[in-house]
């Protein structure tokens, strides 16, 4: 893994879930001070981590150090 990892984007669509699904989602989000979008790819990473899966950083490299990478 190297240091200068390009930033690139991630389109997802199609995610449909129940309304009471949203309306956690969107609150833990707003406890957490980050929008949904940040608040499920930093969770998809803590999940990645936990599974072995090395990468540099979500949104940054290097700015998973929270999450032991």
């Amino acid at each position: 893994m190297q240091a200068t990892d390009q930033i690139v984007n991630i389109l997802l669509r199609g995610g449909r879930v129940t309304s009471t699904f949203r309306e956690a989602l969107f609150d833990a989000s707003s406890r957490q001070g980050m929008s949904v979008n940040e608040f499920v790819l930093h969770a998809t990473a803590e999940k990645l981590k936990e599974s072995g899966r090395e990468f540099s950083g979500v949104f940054h490299p290097g700015d998973c150090t929270e999450l032991g990478g």
